[in-house]
């Protein structure tokens, strides 16, 4: 009799170890009214192979817990039934990828520093550009123009530097060198083999501080004269000479940057409410020639002025530059107006139509143009731009 209460104390055991079919997580799981075990413990005859001493223990004690603490039953097997079966889970092999570390990406190794030389440049804030020709052209002179001169045929050379400073944080400084020296032989004119029928050197020079996007208060100075002795036809007479006149004026005022049509249409417009205006003349038999009083060699006055500066690019081709001055002292006033049509043909060919009137009251009336003065020619020759 004990040796078959051992071996059935064992088999209890050893279906605990072996348990197959989840009947032991009773145990484990969230407490549940199961029907069999009130139905096992009230039947009338005991069935050994279902009825293990294993089983009858844990049966009463689920059984002691449905009747004394029946507020900790969670579930009922009515609503197991009504969930199905477990599936039963597959062990799965777990195969590892040793390989993987060969997608990632290598981490670099930093380099060593390597001591590297630091070069500091200064920005340069100057830009300069020029053009120059030579040309042949057709002149025409008005009889009375202000620095003599004769209609012919002749041989003109021009050239324009510019340096414009602009730091780009308001304040803005243009130079502008003009330079013109053309020469010609008349036949009519037996005492001058070679005289000059263009000679002009103008300085311009405008500072300015940036007050909007494109209006600056102005500084601008602008200064004038010639290279050679200007003569006329068959006469001894000089008419004009270096530093005879030097014009120099100095003006305050608003000068305006035109940038329109897309580029095309560049320059500035200087309206100057208070200008001062200087004229000195070196040769004393010049003096009153150019509005100065016998015995000084300057003259000097007060008022405003106007200078328009503009190039219209039509094309790559066909370019107009243009200048405007004026300037009143309200007692006289000087006004003059250049246009230059230059057709550019190839890179070193070009033609230029030159127009050139002027008004000064400043100076004797003439009987046929009274104070207006004419110049014009058309040339064909070399040019070069940078």
């Amino acid at each position: 009799m004990q040796l078959d209460s051992l071996q059935k104390v064992n088999a209890s055991l050893n279906s605990l170890l072996n348990d197959k079919n989840g009947k032991y997580s009773r145990l484990f799981l969230p407490m549940t009214f199961y029907h069999n075990i009130s139905h096992n413990q009230f039947r009338l005859s005991e069935d050994p192979v279902t009825n293990s001493m294993f089983n009858e223990t844990l049966e009463r004690a689920l059984l002691r817990v449905y009747l004394k603490r029946p507020d900790l039953v969670r579930n009922t097997q009515t609503r197991l039934d009504a969930q199905g079966l477990v599936s039963t889970s597959q062990d799965a092999t777990i195969k590892t990828k040793t390989a993987i570390v060969e997608k990632v990406a290598p981490t670099p190794t930093e380099a060593l520093p390597v001591p590297v030389d630091v070069v500091i440049k200064k920005p340069n804030f100057w830009k300069f550009s020029g053009d120059g020709y030579l040309q042949f052209l057709q002149n025409y002179v008005s009889g009375n123009w202000y620095k003599a001169g004769e209609s012919n045929y002749s041989m003109l050379g021009t050239v324009t530097l510019n340096a414009n400073y602009n730091n780009k944080q308001k304040v803005k400084w243009d130079n502008k060198l003009e330079m013109k020296l053309g020469f010609q032989t008349s036949k009519s004119d037996t005492l001058h083999a070679l005289k000059t029928h263009t000679d002009d050197i103008r300085y311009t020079s405008s500072f300015g501080l940036q007050a909007s996007k494109r209006w600056y208060y102005s500084l601008q100075l602008i200064a004038n004269t010639q290279f050679m002795r200007g003569y006329r036809n068959n006469d001894e007479r000089v008419y004009s000479d270096f530093l005879s006149p030097l014009n120099v004026e100095l003006s305050l005022g608003m000068r305006y940057n035109v940038d329109w049509f897309k580029g095309k249409l560049k320059g500035n417009v200087n309206i100057a409410p208070f200008a001062y205006h200087y004229r000195y003349v070196g040769r004393e038999d010049l003096v009153t020639r150019f509005g100065i009083e016998k015995g000084k060699h300057y003259v000097d006055d007060y008022g405003s002025s106007l200078n328009i500066d503009l190039t219209w690019k039509f094309s790559d081709m066909v370019r107009w530059k243009t200048r405007l001055y004026g300037y009143t002292s309200y007692k006289r006033t000087e006004m003059e107006w250049e246009n230059t049509l230059t057709v550019q043909f190839t890179k070193y060919l070009s033609t230029n139509l030159y127009v050139y009137p002027r008004f000064d009251d400043s100076r004797k009336r003439d009987d046929h143009h009274g104070y207006f003065m004419y110049k014009e020619y058309l040339s064909v020759g070399l040019s070069y731009s940078f």
